[in-house]
């Protein structure tokens, strides 16, 4: 008899949390599920633990608690609450654990799957945006293994070398370019949410795909890149690629460049992670290149984009910069979806947070929370120059 593999999902409710569920789902007889975490949609939350049978659920805000008790109600589950209460649900025993909360709030949760040595499904860019070298030193010393779920970090996953890193010349992320790609600055001065979020190939998260209109996704895909994979900054090159087939690609010294492809479905990278080392069947379109007939490229343009710069910038400048890069990016997006800065006011922004911060090194996780702290109180003063 095969054992099943015990999985916990922290942030079941989001895009990647709900393709996760949709995968388990589908191949009930290799899963248990142990924990899943959420925010604020319980109905879906306890649907999802009711239909996974989840050992233990829990919302990140406390104010929640009641609903999400109530819809549990005569059902064998436990719950919890708050910030707290998803840190004990990374604890929880299960062999692997998908890390999708987004944003910084990820990192604690995360962190602690580390420390228990567990498989985890990297799909928290920002922890490691935020804490790479303390991140990397963890997985090292509890020897947890870090699988990256990201489309792009996946597919350098399964096509570099790790045995023999000498032979790698650069390593090639790939950007849609998003829904602003042809735009001019002019017409992104008066781009709506509703269309920032309007990604032409991805579905994805409100925040996630502002970050993939400005760019500033692939900035934060960089410095991820730079802390997964054995190369140096300067040997990670960006290439847009609209059509968003080949999802990332490594070039080797001898002229070889290998490449992984696939429709976009974020169901396929997750396949690949929840099976490691194995493979496992997922519903992703198949592709057909014959159909798609041909595949595009070009250089990105950091005059109209430049969050891609600042992040690039962010990463050569280290210390505490990526960590005040990606808090000062979060608060400036959650404030052009509520209208009140428009787009070119995120990289604006971020921009001026980092110039006036005080970039020190950031040696434990509680001085990584405390710059995360401090450069939103900075966004938020600079949000309030900018409102409309």
């Amino acid at each position: 008899m095969v054992l099943k593999k015990s999985i916990s999902i922290l942030g079941s409710t989001g895009s990647i949390g709900t393709n996760t569920v949709d995968l388990i789902k589908r191949n009930p007889d290799q899963f248990n599920v142990i924990s899943l975490t959420g925010n604020s949609n319980v109905k879906l939350l306890a649907k999802q633990a009711k239909e996974l049978q989840a050992e233990f659920v829990c919302v990140a805000d406390s104010v929640n608690y009641t609903a999400l008790k109530e819809e549990l109600d005569g059902f064998d589950i436990e719950i919890g609450a708050g910030e707290e209460a998803v840190i004990e649900a990374a604890k929880r025993d299960a062999d692997w654990v998908m890390a999708s909360i987004v944003g910084a709030a990820g990192l604690a949760p995360t962190f602690e799957a580390i420390k228990r040595g567990a498989i985890i499904g990297l799909a928290n860019k920002e922890s490691l945006v935020c804490a790479g070298d303390l991140m990397m030193q963890a997985v090292q010393e509890y020897r947890a293994t870090l699988l990256p779920v990201d489309s792009e970090h996946n597919a350098i996953f399964q096509v570099l070398d790790f045995k023999r890193p000498e032979g790698i010349e650069k390593i090639i992320l790939t950007a849609s370019g998003g829904p602003f790609r042809t735009f001019s600055k002019a017409q992104m001065q008066s781009v709506t949410p509703a269309q920032a979020v309007a990604h032409p190939n991805w579905s994805m998260g409100a925040k996630i795909s502002v970050d993939s209109a400005s760019m500033m996704n692939k900035g934060l895909e960089l410095i991820e890149a730079f802390h997964l994979f054995p190369v140096a900054e300067e040997n990670i090159e960006v290439l847009v690629h609209p059509q968003s087939v080949i999802h990332s690609m490594v070039s080797y010294i001898d002229g070889s460049v290998l490449a992984q492809l696939g429709s976009p479905d974020m169901r396929t990278p997750i396949a690949y992670s929840l099976a490691w080392p194995d493979r496992m069947p997922a519903p992703s379109p198949k592709l057909n290149l014959a159909e798609i007939a041909q595949l595009n490229f070009e250089q990105p343009d950091l005059e109209r984009f430049p969050a891609l710069r600042l992040a690039r910038e962010a990463l050569q400048a280290g210390q505490s910069a990526p960590c005040v890069l990606n808090a000062a990016n979060e608060v400036a997006v959650s404030a052009f979806l509520k209208e009140q800065i428009g787009f070119l006011d995120i990289p604006a922004c971020v921009e001026e947070v980092l110039n006036n911060f005080d970039h020190k090194d950031l040696k434990m996780i509680e001085q990584v929370l405390n710059t995360d702290k401090k450069a939103r109180e900075l966004a938020l003063q600079a949000i309030e120059k900018r409102s409309k």
